[in-house]
């Protein structure tokens, strides 16, 4: 059973049935990105938020607790790897910081390959089984790379990424070490985006690559159903509705991200659960090195012009967002902002999260706290707000940046009187 009616294009609005189209509509080419398009009535009659509320237990807080609003027939059984329902922080050090009422951090750097991906990978896996292929494959600066490859190795289902030479180590250890066939391209993320495109089209394989595979913002959307359910089970009541934050901040590389987020909240509002009125802003922040979906956004146009993308977060730095205009669509939709940061705020902001929220995020995650810093500096974010940052991946990602954002440890002769000589400088003696 599936309650997946079809696809919509995000272009032209051309519905399609589910044997009818695989990837992206056929009028637009790569650029025509499909949404899903669901059965709420049968949705309804399956799930609610109080039935949710009642299914507690360790084994049912993941991502799969949504099964009937996620596009894979219930045929196919869940994934071993416990993937979503990742923790929900109060930031009660940054709120009195800033002056804002409510900082929630969203870290889906706990996720099994410790990135927000594993959403996309799990559901993108689950339907290659549905769909019977035999070999999957994907694009990567890393991190989608990583979770395919934790996703694809949990089932023993033969997976090939592809990855510019310039990913960071520890990304690329990943993926080995779970098993994927690597293939390191000579040149950056939109060179090995088109390669894999055309790999999966000449060998049939099955293309996870964002913004290509519907499904991949449909596991995506799964951490604005989390949201909105942890922030209700915060707060100690549980009625037919979810509250929501007023804010939502995520760093945006290839766009598919905030694209999911505000998918997973329309279809909470198209079913009631959330207040439509309710809707959070949804603030995409990105590096001000790769800003091709801010650029947009400024310029109050939808078509993305692609930029020469510099900066130190890796994983959002992208020359073509791919979804790029579902990116501008949602932030647009729901009343947000875009907003760029330096690489220093991003350091910035990745010290000052580790040391005010306790949460280890990569540079590209700290962009979205840098954003938040900075939205909040510049009085656009109001002191009864409630603010929800997202941190899409673990800073064990990039210990380098790590390390400049941190600083050097005290290098000292194996005696008390050298702890004693380091302590009195930084005033702990």
């Amino acid at each position: 059973m599936n309650n997946l009616l079809g696809y919509k294009c995000s272009i032209c609005g051309q519905e399609y049935g589910l044997n009818e189209v695989e990837y992206v509509c056929p009028k637009h080419g790569d650029e025509g990105v499909l949404d899903a398009v669901y059965e709420l009535k049968a949705i309804k009659q399956l799930l609610d938020p109080i039935k949710l509320a009642n299914q507690q237990t360790s084994s049912a807080l993941n991502l799969f607790r949504y099964r009937p609003l996620l596009p894979v027939d219930s045929s196919v059984p869940d994934l071993p790897l416990h993937v979503g329902w990742t923790p929900l922080y109060r930031a009660p050090r940054l709120e009195k910081m800033l002056g804002i009422r409510e900082i929630w951090i969203k870290d889906d750097g706990r996720n099994p390959t410790a990135s927000y991906k594993d959403r996309a990978s799990s559901i993108t896996v689950m339907k290659a089984l549905e769909l019977r292929r035999d070999l999957i494959t994907t694009a990567s600066s890393g991190n989608a790379g990583a979770a395919l490859a934790g996703m694809a190795a949990s089932i023993k289902l033969p997976a090939v990424i592809f990855v510019p030479q310039t990913a960071p180590q520890a990304k690329v250890a990943q993926l080995l070490i779970y098993g994927s066939h690597v293939f390191l391209v000579k040149g950056n993320y939109d060179m090995a985006f088109d390669l894999c495109l055309q790999a999966s089209k000449e060998f049939g394989w099955y293309c996870r690559n964002t913004a290509y595979n519907p499904i991949t913002v449909e596991g995506k959307k799964t951490a604005s159903l989390e949201i909105c359910e942890q922030l209700t089970w915060a707060k100690g009541g549980f009625t037919k509705q979810w509250l929501t934050p007023d804010r939502i901040f995520v760093s945006i590389g290839d766009g598919n991200i905030i694209s999911g987020l505000h998918k997973g909240l329309a279809d909470l509002a198209a079913l009631d659960w959330i207040d439509p009125e309710g809707m959070p802003k949804l603030m995409g922040i990105q590096a001000e090195g790769s800003a091709a979906v801010y650029n947009a956004w400024a310029a109050g146009k939808m078509d993305i012009t692609p930029v020469a993308g510099k900066t130190i977060a890796d994983s959002i730095n992208v020359d073509l967002p791919r979804d790029g205009r579902r990116a501008v669509r949602s932030i647009r939709a729901t009343k947000g902002e875009a907003l760029t940061v330096t690489d220093d705020e991003i350091l910035d902001a990745m010290r000052l999260l580790a040391r005010e929220a306790a949460v280890f995020a990569e540079p590209a995650a700290s962009t979205a706290m840098a954003g938040l810093l900075k939205a909040a500096k510049a009085g656009r974010v109001g002191q009864d707000e409630s603010v929800v940052v997202v941190i899409t991946g673990n800073g064990l990602k990039d210990v380098n940046s790590a390390i400049k954002a941190a600083g050097q440890p005290h290098i000292i002769e194996p005696d008390l009187k050298a702890v004693k000589a380091a302590l009195e400088p930084i005033g702990l003696l």
